[in-house]
């Protein structure tokens, strides 16, 4: 018996010959949908990060309160309130000429992801900022830095390299997240399994999706573990 008949006893390869396409579509919709999120919450996290950080007390407050929500609630549900929202809030929408995007349920989810993950990044970027000592800011300040310098040049960089990690981690759990944007129409790599399945009713596309899951979150992982190496050499050095 050969390779692909014993493989074929558990998996349905024509499935994949006839489907396979359909998947990869899928899979590059994933890959979209997560880095942008993660770029855009990225960029917000950092705001939320220096507001928490903020002398200001509303500041502080707002992206308290900011966080707590989009920590403490689930993400389906994030979804749910932006998608069928929008709908909802259609004539304001396209008053500020922003319907034509959330009647995307592309960008609803983009949107969504962005504001869950720019309250968890914040939290990871927050605590590494916190981390660093006293004594290098204010040797930045004695030097004459400003304030946006010596975050520029001094704080940042510290904290992006301690933060690294965590960053990591946010990534590959926004990438299994990802998957509740197929039950908004998006056709992702579970949205695409999904319609599959309901053409084919064969389990094994749901193996196959898995793989595909488990060989991208793979990647992210020795990829972010071989950025990870380089960036800190000079402290395993030491």
């Amino acid at each position: 018996m050969s390779p692909r008949d014993v493989l074929g006893l558990v998996l349905d390869l024509d499935i994949l010959e006839r489907y396979g396409g359909r998947l990869l579509d899928g899979l590059l919709v994933t890959i979209e949908l997560v880095a942008l999120s993660a770029t855009l919450g990225f960029v917000l996290g950092l705001g939320l990060a220096l507001a928490r950080l903020s002398s200001h007390p509303l500041l502080a407050v707002l992206a308290r309160g900011y966080i707590a929500f989009f920590r403490g609630t689930p993400i389906l549900l994030q979804l749910f309130l932006v998608y069928y929202g929008a709908g909802q809030m259609r004539a304001p929408l396209e008053t500020v000429g922003l319907w034509g995007l959330f009647r995307e349920a592309f960008f609803c989810a983009v949107f969504t992801f962005t504001l869950n993950t720019a309250a968890y990044q914040a939290e990871i970027l927050r605590g590494a900022i916190a981390s660093l000592p006293a004594g290098q800011v204010e040797a930045a300040a004695a030097l004459g830095l400003g304030r946006w310098q010596r975050l520029r040049h001094v704080v940042l960089p510290q904290a992006l390299a301690v933060a690294l990690r965590p960053l990591g981690n946010e990534l590959i759990l926004l990438i299994k997240a990802s998957a509740v944007a197929s039950l908004v129409t998006v056709l992702d790599l579970m949205g695409a399994t999904r319609f599959v399945f309901a053409r084919s009713f064969d389990l094994s596309v749901y193996l196959y999706a898995a793989a595909m899951y488990l060989v991208l979150v793979e990647i992210i992982r020795r990829s972010w573990e071989a950025m990870e190496r380089r960036l800190t050499r000079h402290l395993t050095r030491a």
